[in-house]
């Protein structure tokens, strides 16, 4: 069967990829034509495809789609009309039994409409956070979607409950934290091979777009003269380089950027602090005891509008899917400094809220379910195709 996927962005990519391995594995005359990044054509060079395949392939990598915040959309409006005329008409021409659309709403839900409409099936695999905010996309997805496959356990009542068709499969998170290449490195090797010395490590975890480096990475270095006895390491995002940081670190010998080692780091760190999403969860899984720290442009006017549209009680994932407060969050006007000290001292230390917290992060992996996540999703959307195939 001929499979269309399009993510948007480099955690789409990651999930995307072992997917794909899972589509595979499930059907193995599997034609996967994508937009989406190196992770996903990784999985397509394994699969060996063979050169006379006209169908697979990439069609766009997301460095060249992604369009991040209103000034972007207004600035880029041309390059995004091309970006999706460019969709819609490879959509058309090749014609795939299911189109299979990963977050990135902003951009999928039009395609899924316009796939949907000329009867093409379709997929959404890590699906909005309307549970959040913007409900009204809810409408969109009952409209354009054949299938919801949710990651998260307490999303997939909310959206049962909207009436939507919808399969939980566990979380890709879990994926690909178990495959990680290095996972039992040792804390001496990991320091040696990124050049840190042996001190206990402090993980930042700042986000992976603009807004978020520029409002929370300077809050986080300021916990660094309260720790002289760790080094703090940021987890560099894959859309950034080390230019990126060099303005906030420069002449700051206590801080450094890896690149492509934020699971190895969580891992061998003590304790972080991590922005909200899906960094929180993965902090979790690998044990590595948080405090979320958050803030936005704009000071109390973001508060209100945060306020105004969050639907839901906190903005880690961690706590969503324990529902109650295991990780502290310090969010806009929650925020201050003395708070982020006192947090990151009791987690670093041997603490009852240190232990409290790993004792939480237990549940939690009990919760979200083991690995397996992609084949079971790619289990289900290959049954489903062949069901409606019969019919």
């Amino acid at each position: 069967m001929k499979y269309y996927i399009i993510a948007g962005e480099p955690s789409g990519d990651l999930h995307a990829s072992n997917l794909m391995r899972g589509l595979y594995g499930e059907d193995p005359d599997a034609q996967i034509r994508f937009w989406g990044g190196d992770l996903m054509k990784g999985a397509l060079d394994e699969k060996g495809v063979s050169s006379d395949d006209d169908f697979s392939g990439l069609v766009r990598h997301y460095k060249d789609t992604a369009v991040m915040g209103a000034w972007d959309v207004l600035t880029h409006y041309g390059k995004i009309r091309k970006n999706f005329k460019t969709c819609y008409d490879d959509l058309l021409k090749n014609r795939p039994d299911v189109l299979i659309v990963i977050d990135y709403a902003g951009f999928n839900l039009p395609v899924a409409k316009y796939a949907k409409k000329n009867g093409i099936r379709t997929y959404y695999y890590i699906v909005p956070k309307t549970w959040a905010s913007l409900e009204g996309r809810n409408k969109k997805l009952k409209a354009y979607m054949d299938k919801l496959y949710t990651i998260l356990p307490f999303e997939t009542d909310y959206f049962g409950s909207k009436g939507l068709d919808v399969t939980y499969c566990g979380n890709p998170v879990m994926d690909a934290i178990e495959n990680r290449v290095g996972k039992d490195e040792s804390f001496d090797d990991f320091c040696t091979r990124n050049g840190l010395d042996k001190r206990p490590k402090i993980a930042l975890v700042a986000g992976s777009r603009k807004g978020e480096l520029k409002y929370n990475l300077p809050v986080m270095l300021k916990a660094i003269d309260s720790f002289p006895d760790y080094q703090f390491v940021i987890a560099g995002a894959p859309s950034f380089t080390y230019d990126d940081y060099r303005e906030y670190i420069e002449g700051n010998k206590n801080v450094t950027v890896v690149f492509g080692e934020t699971y190895h780091l969580m891992s061998h760190a003590r304790a972080a602090l991590v922005t909200s999403g899906t960094a929180t969860l993965e902090t979790a899984i690998l044990n590595c005891p948080q405090v979320v720290v958050y803030l936005m442009w704009g000071g109390w006017f973001s508060n209100w509008v945060a306020h105004m549209f969050m639907k839901v009680k906190w903005i880690s994932l961690v706590n969503l899917i324990l529902g109650r407060e295991s990780v502290k969050e310090l969010f806009q006007s929650a925020y201050s400094f003395d708070k982020m000290i006192s947090e990151l001292k009791a987690l670093t230390s041997e603490s009852e809220e240190r232990h409290k917290m790993l004792s939480d992060y237990d549940e939690l992996r009990e919760r979200v379910g083991g690995p397996g996540c992609s084949v079971r999703a790619a289990r289900a959307m290959v049954a489903d195709l062949k069901d409606t195939i019969k019919k």
